[in-house]
């Protein structure tokens, strides 16, 4: 077979397998297809389906199809991350400031610190730190990656739940906003190159400068130049942030938090939100399950990821707890709001992709936070829905007997 046969033959399995589980299992309370596509990227990588059928796992995922395959993936998660960067409404942000900055620091940094506290634990075992990786940026990279909220899949999952649009999800949206918006800044923090440190500074001095001649021009142009222009901004902001060892991703962010999401509309936004993970993510998902190791066993792997995934869920929760009693919210709000905001998902896969290619940590390490996503995200929904019946159940005895 010539290579272009294998690599169709590659594609069809990561959009037909997949979607029958999701379809013909009805898995989207529990696992949305976002999250059955990760799963089944796990499965058709080396560490189950290479292992069970290691010649034709070699045949169809060779290097070459591997190798296109992978840009493919490149290209669709940045359009994915300068989405979520358009995503962040930092004027509303503003507006519930204090609020706002109390309930994300808590929720970003009660995980944050269970995470370092697990990824310490880790440390007394070989295998989980990376060749390239100071101490101190596997605990701060491990720990980020448990306190990390998946805006763009919480959005999903609030739709599901019918809160989105509710003065709640507004509130989460916000949290998760900040929380955002620290993360890409302590994973650059993670990046930084001393060696580079010049590099960095320039590329951010530019990008400073640049944005302001690009806001100016995206102001003035017509809306059809405006989607032109913006590709060119994030593939430039990408290659900018790579060269000065940042990583791509950290450039595509940044292009989209200095874009405006009334320059496009927001119906077309959500239109190509919509048709980069219909055409272009599980390619992405597919890609991150190739990367996944069983060298140390399965046993261990899964418990780093039971362990990473105690302090994620934890951590939110004791965050949203602890700003419910500095703040008076209601009864029950702290555990839905902590449950939702510890939804991981792709931003979390995302981030431990970066952590990877940096060596940071090992793919072990990669798998078990992989792990951790995926067990994250389908926890959401079943702890979350009751407990949203529940309050609104409250709420109507409330009305009756006032």
């Amino acid at each position: 077979m010539s290579t272009t046969e294998i690599f169709l033959l590659a594609m069809l399995l990561i959009f037909v397998v997949p979607f029958l589980v999701w379809r013909l299992g009805r898995t989207d309370y529990v696992a949305p297809l976002a999250i059955v596509q990760i799963i089944m990227g796990i499965v058709l990588g080396p560490g189950v389906m290479g292992a069970v059928f290691p010649e034709y796992h070699k045949f169809v995922f060779n290097p070459d199809v591997v190798k296109t395959l992978n840009g493919i993936a490149q290209w669709g998660v940045m359009l994915f991350v300068m989405l979520a960067g358009i995503e962040l409404d930092l004027k509303k942000v503003w507006q519930f400031r204090g609020e706002s900055a109390t309930t994300a620091g808590l929720s970003l940094g009660m995980p944050l610190l269970f995470g370092c506290a697990a990824a310490f634990l880790l440390l007394g075992y070989q295998g989980w730190i990376g060749p390239k990786a100071a101490t101190w940026q596997f605990l701060l990279g491990t720990g980020m990656a448990c306190a990390v909220t998946a805006l763009p899949v919480l959005v999903l999952l609030m739709e599901k739940l019918d809160i989105l649009r509710q003065p709640m999800g507004q509130r989460i949206l916000r949290y998760a906003s900040l929380d955002d918006v620290a993360i890409w800044g302590v994973l650059a923090l993670i990046m930084l190159d001393w060696e580079r440190m010049g590099r960095q500074f320039g590329f951010l001095a530019a990008f400073t400068l640049l944005t302001f001649v690009f806001r100016r021009l995206m102001a003035r142009a017509e809306e059809s130049d405006r989607w032109y222009v913006a590709l060119i901004w994030l593939i430039a902001c990408g290659f900018g942030a790579d060269w000065a060892g940042l990583h791509f991703m950290v450039g595509a962010f940044l292009a989209g938090v200095v874009m405006d999401a009334d320059w496009f509309g927001r119906e077309k936004l959500d239109a190509l939100f919509k048709n980069v993970l219909l055409v272009l993510m599980p390619v992405f998902f597919l890609s991150t399950g190739l990367r996944t190791k069983w060298d140390m066993g399965g046993y261990a792997v899964f418990f780093a990821g039971g362990l990473l995934l105690l302090a994620s869920v934890a951590g939110k929760l004791a965050g949203a707890h602890i700003a419910g009693r500095l703040l008076g919210w209601k009864s029950g709000e702290a555990t839905i709001i902590g449950w939702l905001l510890q939804t991981k998902g792709l931003i979390e896969i995302i981030f431990a992709n970066i952590l990877l290619d940096k060596g940071i940590i090992t793919s072990e390490t990669f798998t078990a936070l992989l792990l951790m996503a995926v067990g994250s995200t389908m926890l959401t929904v079943p702890f979350v829905h009751p407990k949203l019946n529940r309050q609104e159940h409250r709420a109507l005895v409330e009305q009756a007997s006032s």
